[in-house]
Formats: C-alpha cells, sequence, structure tokens
C-alpha cells in the first residue's frame, strides 16, 4: 500500500456556545471562543488515503479525483461560512477542531474509488490541529514554545567517548534551542462541548508542568527532573511523559522539535513494550 495525502484550505467562522447553560458557563468553559459575534481560521485540512499503485499509470489515484471529492463533499459546505448558522450539522454540533474533523471524516470514508480514506488531519492554526484515522479515536494536538539550554554528556560514557558522540554538544558551557512541544490527547469529543479536552485545561497543565520547570533553564543545572540523566531529546519525551501523564489520563504521544530538522516522538512505555 501507497499512501498518499493531499492539502486542501478553507475559511469559515464560528463561535462556541451551550444553549442550555448560562452566560456565564459559558464564558468560563470557552472563554474568547464564546464571542456571539464569532470568529474565524484559515484551515488547513490533510487528507489521506492508501491504495496500491495501478500498474498502467503508476499512480494510486488521481490528485484531481481527490480535489473533487473533497470540495463537492467538504468545501463547498464549510468555505466562506459561519458554521453555527449556516451549516445543518453545526447548529446541532458546536464546530470544535474535533467535530469538524470527525464531520469530514464520516463525509468522506468510502467516497473514493480505488483506494480508501487513511487518516485526515484539521490545522485549525499553526498551534492547534486535530486527526482522525481508520481505528483511531479523534486526536487533538496543541503546540508550545519554550527555550532551553543543556549539554549532551553522559556519565557513564568516558570524556574521549562523549566528544566523539556528541561533538560540539558536548561543549561544557552548554548551547541552546527554541523547542516545539506538540502534546496529543485522545478520546471522544463530548456529545455536549463538542471538545476532547477543554484547551484552557491543557494550557494548564503543560504550563504548570512544563514550561514553568524548564523555559529559560539550563537543564544540566537548573532542574532537579534531568539530574543524573543526559538531557537528549529522546530524554525529553520520555520525561515530560511521565510529568503529565497524571494530569492528562488521555495522553496519547509527547513530540518535541528540537530544530526544524530534528523530531522526536514518545508515545508510553506500552509503545515501547509493543515494540520488543
Amino acid at each position: 500500500m501507497v499512501l498518499l495525502t493531499r492539502k486542501v484550505e478553507f475559511s469559515s467562522a464560528h463561535s462556541y456556545h451551550v444553549p442550555t447553560w448560562s452566560a456565564e458557563k459559558n464564558k468560563e468553559i470557552f472563554g474568547l471562543c464564546n464571542n456571539p459575534n464569532g470568529h474565524g481560521h484559515d484551515y488547513t485540512l490533510e487528507v489521506t488515503v492508501k491504495g496500491k499503485i495501478n500498474s498502467k499509470s503508476g499512480i494510486v489515484v488521481n490528485i484531481t479525483d481527490i480535489d473533487r471529492i473533497v470540495k463537492d463533499l467538504v468545501l463547498e459546505e464549510l468555505d466562506g461560512k459561519f458554521l453555527n448558522r449556516e451549516h445543518p450539522f453545526f447548529k446541532e454540533h458546536i464546530p470544535t477542531t474535533e467535530n469538524i474533523v470527525a464531520y469530514i471524516w464520516n463525509e468522506l470514508n468510502d467516497k473514493f474509488d480505488d483506494c480508501k480514506l487513511h487518516k485526515i488531519k484539521l490545522h485549525e492554526n499553526p498551534f492547534l490541529l486535530s486527526e482522525k484515522g481508520e481505528k483511531s479515536m479523534i486526536q487533538l494536538t496543541r503546540k508550545y514554545h519554550f527555550s532551553a539550554a543543556h549539554r549532551l554528556h553522559s556519565d557513564q560514557l568516558s570524556d574521549e567517548e562523549n566528544k566523539m558522540i556528541f561533538g560540539k554538544c558536548n561543549n561544557p558551557h552548554g548551547h541552546g534551542h527554541n523547542y516545539i512541544l506538540e502534546v496529543t490527547v485522545d478520546g471522544e469529543a463530548d456529545p455536549v462541548t463538542g471538545m476532547v479536552i477543554n484547551l484552557a485545561d491543557l494550557d494548564r497543565a503543560v504550563d504548570e508542568t512544563i514550561i514553568q520547570k524548564f523555559d529559560h533553564k539550563h537543564l544540566n543545572l537548573d532542574t532537579e527532573e534531568f539530574s543524573g540523566l543526559n538531557p537528549t531529546a529522546e530524554v525529553m519525551t520520555v520525561v515530560f511523559w511521565e510529568l503529565l501523564q497524571s494530569s492528562l489520563p488521555n495522553l496519547s504521544k509527547i513530540g518535541l522539535w528540537e530544530t526544524a530538522k530534528n523530531y522526536f516522538e514518545y508515545s508510553g512505555p506500552e509503545m515501547v513494550e509493543a515494540y520488543k
């Protein structure tokens, strides 16, 4: 099987509001998203299909066919619209990122010839996305930024071995990065709020557990969590997972961009065992 991903873009407005709740509760739960006049986003939708390569054409599916199906079934209904007020589904369901990605999945599933819908991702903005796959629940990913210094040095290796393995990163004074942390949770969207998790709760957990502890810190010298550890990006993902899992029981994975070229991901000890 070969996977093929096509990106399309659309713009919509929406507002988060539960009619049976008081104005105070709506504002408490949804914050700025509760503005009755709405707000908007430029969404990027990634549609991934899978299939076998046609021996004659050398393709899985014609990209123009993907564009046509997505346009006819999704974009015509969503692009340039105020979703709560103009779309039948979202008049009844809050148009959260999670509900929108679930709606799009249901609209597109089983609609492609010669290939199968594999996964869709919906980017609401550069820091928030939701995705749904064939077998997975809805996943919601939030991105965070922090800056930190570290020195890559293992006490279990000799000085010569450390220099050989880590090179400049073994500099005794350390070096630093602008890290992008991706925290992914999964679950079913709440039937009332349309959310897998309240973003305010997610932001609070990450800020208190990760950002406040490590932002503008030297990981080797200023933090207890990395005492005795070599703070590689691989180790950082595991440490962050262990710190967050108690406050985020539906934590699915930790992603860490150390640079624009280096990305690391950890999905918990269960996944580690699965690969043994």
